[in-house]
């Protein structure tokens, strides 16, 4: 059956055994020198990809979660930025009514003094006015018994009593 074949293809089956043992022993050959070192590449360079991606992804999670601290940070920061400000306004409203208070009290005190003043004043006015006038009814009255006076005289009298006030 195999001559059949070997005279149809020129091929003889001595021709046929031989490649094939041939290409068992090249088979055993490259297993030995290639194939452990292509496998054992193969598998470093699996590795190392799946050693890229984990650290890929290791860092993906990371930098997420600096970014959740830094947007937790920024609401904190703005939290205590605005309760600063409010602070502020507080502060800023009672120094604000102190000093209004202060100036109330201030000027009442102003007020009620300036008062004093004026009634002071006015207390010794009426004191010098009633002065003046016992002084002047005194003088008229001792200048009206030394000597009986005229109209005229009387006129006189009165008129220089007034040019006497006026000075």
């Amino acid at each position: 059956m195999f001559s059949h074949l070997a005279v149809a293809t020129g091929l003889a089956v001595g021709d046929l055994l031989f490649y094939a043992i041939c290409f068992i022993i090249l088979m055993w050959l490259i297993k030995l020198v290639a194939w452990k070192p292509v496998n054992e590449m193969m598998q470093k360079r699996a590795d190392k990809i799946s050693d890229d991606i984990d650290s890929a992804e290791k860092s993906r999670e990371e930098a997420a979660q600096l970014a959740t601290q830094r947007q937790e940070a920024l609401a904190n920061s703005r939290q205590e930025a605005s309760s600063i400000v409010d602070s502020a306004k507080k502060q800023g409203q009672q120094q604000r009514d102190g000093i209004l208070a202060q100036a109330q009290t201030d000027a009442q005190s102003l007020k009620e003094n300036a008062q004093k003043d004026i009634e002071q004043e006015r207390q010794d006015a009426l004191s010098s006015v009633r002065n003046d006038v016992a002084d002047l009814s005194i003088e008229i009255a001792s200048k009206i018994i030394q000597k009986e006076l005229s109209a005229d005289d009387q006129k006189a009298l009165i008129d220089s009593y007034i040019e006497g006030l006026g000075k």
